[in-house]
Formats: C-alpha cells, sequence, structure tokens
C-alpha cells in the first residue's frame, strides 16, 4: 500500500535560523514557522487560529537557511512530518512534531532589509540546492 508524508506550508518565521553542525559535520538549522487558519463561523464572522511549526534543514539547505531567512519574513517551504522522542528529566518520554524541509522558496520583494545587496541569493544558488 502506498503512503504520502508531505508538508507544504506558507507562513512567516518565528525566530531567527540556529544553525548548529552536528558530530559528524553536518549542518543542521532549526527555526520556527508560524501559518493561520482561517474560516467563517455560523455567524458569518471572519475567525483566525494561529499554528507554530518547528521546522529543521540539513545540509546546504541548513547553510541557505541560516543565512537568508530572517524572523518576520514570508516563507513557504515543502518537506515531510518527523517526530523526534527522547527521554525526558523525571525519566517520562517526551515527543516533537517537526517539519523536515526540502524546499524552501523566499518570499516578500527583494531589498525590504537595509542590507541585502551583496547576500541576496541568485536563482542560480536557488536552483543548486534544489538539485541536491
Amino acid at each position: 500500500m502506498k503512503s504520502v508524508n508531505k508538508v507544504i506550508l506558507l507562513g512567516n518565521v518565528t525566530r531567527d535560523p540556529e544553525l548548529k553542525a552536528t558530530t559528524g559535520g553536518q549542518s543542521v538549522c532549526t527555526f520556527g514557522l508560524a501559518t493561520n487558519r482561517t474560516w467563517r463561523n455560523p455567524n458569518g464572522e471572519r475567525q483566525s487560529l494561529p499554528e507554530f511549526h518547528n521546522i529543521v534543514a540539513w545540509g546546504a539547505l541548513a547553510d541557505f537557511c541560516s543565512t537568508f531567512i530572517k524572523k518576520g519574513k514570508p516563507l513557504y517551504l515543502e518537506g515531510y512530518l518527523k517526530t523526534r522522542s527522547w527521554d525526558g528529566p523525571e525519566g517520562s518520554k517526551i515527543f516533537r512534531a517537526e517539519i523536515v524541509t526540502e524546499n524552501v522558496i523566499l518570499l516578500g520583494a527583494r531589498g525590504e532589509e537595509e542590507n541585502t545587496s551583496s547576500q541576496e541569493p541568485s536563482s542560480e544558488n536557488i536552483s543548486a540546492l534544489e538539485s541536491e
């Protein structure tokens, strides 16, 4: 039987990316993304509910994310859902759902930030990351 584990998110970055390296030297970057679900209640009033997601990027994409993603910026990403678990301080099991991103598209107008001229990614840089 086939199965699908695909996540597509369009939202705003909630915290600046944090870049680390594994003991094997692989880059890993984590950051947060907020999305909003909107609907109308029976009275026709618009309702909104924010959802906060933990995002993880690996390798060259992690380096890209740590360089170009900033808190508050709009972002589109694709990836898959992964649940990690570890033992907590009192011996209880702790679970955390994360989105492991495989594709990132920066949204918003170029030059929104005061210092993007030398750091703006070119389409060649993004294409090279997508092929990995």
